[in-house]
């Protein structure tokens, strides 16, 4: 493990440097890996673990887009293709990568396949921190392990083709054989992250729902369209009001702060942009606080995950989802980035 400092806060971590994917290969090297669910997340893991040598099937339903999109993938039915429940019956790490509201109807079908000595595999801890609304309760004579990459499916996979992998956070919720530490780690350095720094099942579910409806989603959203709104109502038009609140985040500002941290971005900013935003900063904060104190809250209390089992079981769920997303992508806002995104300079390729 490799220790980090925090400014006086440290915490252990471990690296491709010190558990290297050779390392991994060896440990999983009797391991049938299952990838229940071939979604965005699961996908990308399973293509992970196969390019890193590791025995992997997947599960998934016939007849289904993602069934055709794995034979595509090259895994073969009957030999790496299976439905969920045949392909839980023959894993011994059950990757359980359905969507959560999925993972509460398949529960059964998995539970049928699980051996003393298997792990069960997730990378969000939501159907076990909150079982009381799911049922997955698994028996005591099987690993319960935790991998979380710190990033959508597409970045888990874009990020390990091109060798730099996504950071991952990891858990032990039962460990019945003794084995589960080695386990975790090994399937953590295997779909290809970065680093690997230790959480429990409680606070993975709790910051990753927080974090969803908060920066990385619900509030970067609300703000851009906020601060659209507010230049479009003062006569800009779409082209400055997209540029001053999207394109000018995206394609300058966040990188600065990816390479070298947010003090380092206001750096190379203008003074009067500098002198102003460390004003504005307190101002946003103390007006947001209060809502992440109560989405946090609400979050913990399990009300977040009761309204998304729920609404997922609405049985027109995912036309009144492809709907909100239509109007989301049709508004002005969104048409804009559309057209300033079609203008922008192709990438010469160098003689």
């Amino acid at each position: 493990m490799v220790k980090l400092d925090f400014g006086g806060v440290t915490e252990d971590v471990i690296t491709r440097k010190e558990f290297t994917v050779a390392q991994a290969q060896k440990i999983l090297k009797d391991e049938v890996v299952a990838t229940l669910g071939y979604g965005i997340q699961g996908r990308s893991q399973a293509l992970n673990m196969r390019d890193n040598g590791v025995k992997t099937i997947v599960g998934q339903r016939k007849g289904s887009k993602t069934w055709d999109l794995a034979v595509k993938d090259g895994w073969i039915p009957d030999k790496t293709l299976f439905t969920v429940e045949e392909a839980s019956k023959r894993g011994t790490i059950k990757m359980v990568l359905l969507t959560d509201a999925a993972q509460k109807e398949e529960w059964p079908n998995i539970k049928k396949g699980l051996k003393k000595g298997d792990a069960l595999y997730f990378s969000h801890g939501f159907s076990i921190v909150f079982k009381d609304q799911t049922g997955v309760i698994p028996p005591k004579d099987i690993d319960v392990i935790l991998v979380a990459p710190k990033g959508s499916g597409t970045s888990v996979r874009r990020n390990f083709v091109d060798g730099s992998g996504i950071n991952s956070s990891f858990a032990i919720f039962q460990d019945a054989t003794g084995k589960a530490d080695q386990r975790v780690k090994a399937m953590g350095i295997a779909i290809g992250s970065g680093y690997l720094f230790p959480t429990t099942f409680e606070k993975e579910t709790y910051s990753d729902l927080t974090g969803e409806r908060g920066t990385l989603m619900g509030a970067l959203a609300g703000i851009i369209e906020a601060q659209y709104s507010t230049l479009r109502e003062h006569g800009h038009g779409p082209s400055e009001a997209f540029n001053e609140t999207v394109e000018e985040l995206t394609q300058s500002l966040i990188r600065l702060v990816d390479e070298n941290g947010m003090d380092w971005m206001y750096t190379n900013c203008s003074e009067t942009a500098r002198i102003g935003a460390l004003r504005w900063k307190e101002r946003f904060r103390s007006a947001t606080k209060p809502v992440f104190d109560s989405l946090y809250e609400l979050t913990a209390a399990g009300e977040e995950t009761r309204i998304v089992l729920e609404k997922s079981k609405e049985p027109n769920y995912k036309q009144k989802l492809a709907d909100e997303l239509k109007a989301m992508g049709n508004s002005e806002l969104w048409r804009a980035g559309a057209t300033v995104r079609s203008l922008r300079p192709s990438k010469q390729k160098k003689e």
